[in-house]
């Protein structure tokens, strides 16, 4: 497959496909002002008992030096322990603005990562082909946190879990008093507590808008619930929750614990 041909499978691709040079701009302009970056969260959907090895190898040996190479750092990919819909892998992309986005688009093609694994993922036949189908939200990073956040386990590779939640508001208004909680202490409480953030995003194109994702992590899972329990009990969490202006900010809730493959920089 020429390299071209590459470009035109690329998943980002299809994802700016209806954003133009203006649209970029602005929704982009108060962002770039505060460094918030941009997430692409992408979960690859597998029929039952088909094999990842394809899908894998790509990943690792082709997409994520892609991906780093065009300053994309770092990329997570996961697994959820007990799958809910299915087996899946969920892939964390770090952009650092929309522009940056639309350039990963142009220059994908001209990466030197084009190996063998490349080629058997993008060749993949219909009988056998690297994924069943692909989901992809495209996020805002939140102004109390811009960045992609580690750990020191987590950097170090150590033994790591993470929480991924949803967290889905009946209006846009709502949903903005929402982000708005977080950045005014929700935030800094989860990481004084040791939960770990990863990252929170606000979905700005995908399924199922208005909605925002965020990732926890810890050492193990007993850490986990016990820096949830110390999460409940903050003075900062008792008064934000019962402050009037964010109520009714949340109509549903979804989570999945996931663990990082072995090639996840995450």
């Amino acid at each position: 497959m020429k390299r071209r041909e590459f470009l035109k499978t690329s998943l980002t691709a299809s994802t700016l496909a209806g954003l133009g040079t203006a649209s970029l701009s602005a929704v982009g302009a108060e962002a770039s002002s505060s460094k918030q970056e941009y997430y692409e969260l992408r979960v690859y959907r597998l029929k039952a008992g088909a094999k990842c090895d394809l899908l894998e190898s790509y990943l690792e040996k082709a997409a994520i030096p892609a991906w780093n190479q065009l300053g994309s750092t770092p990329v997570g990919v996961f697994k959820e322990k007990q799958p809910k819909d299915g087996p899946a892998i969920y892939v964390l992309i770090p952009y650092a603005s929309l522009e940056s986005i639309a350039q990963a688009t142009a220059r994908f093609s001209s990466l030197s990562g084009l190996d063998q694994a490349a080629q058997d993922y993008l060749n993949s036949p219909k009988s056998d082909p690297g994924f069943e189908r692909i989901d992809s939200w495209l996020m805002l990073a939140f102004a109390g946190m811009p960045k992609i956040e580690l750990p020191a386990y987590s950097k170090e590779k150590k033994e790591r879990m993470f929480e991924m939640r949803t967290y889905e508001s009946y209006s846009e208004v709502k949903a903005l008093k929402k982000v708005a909680m977080f950045n005014a202490g929700e935030i800094d409480t989860m990481r004084e507590v040791g939960l770990g953030p990863i990252f929170f995003g606000q979905s700005i194109l995908g399924a199922s808008l208005p909605h925002l994702t965020y990732m926890l992590s810890a050492e193990n899972d007993e850490a986990h619930k016990k820096h949830w329990d110390a999460f409940g009990k903050h003075p900062v969490w008792d008064k934000l929750k019962n402050d009037p202006q964010y109520a009714d900010t949340v109509s549903s809730m979804h989570n999945r614990f996931l663990v990082p493959t072995p090639y996840s920089q995450i």
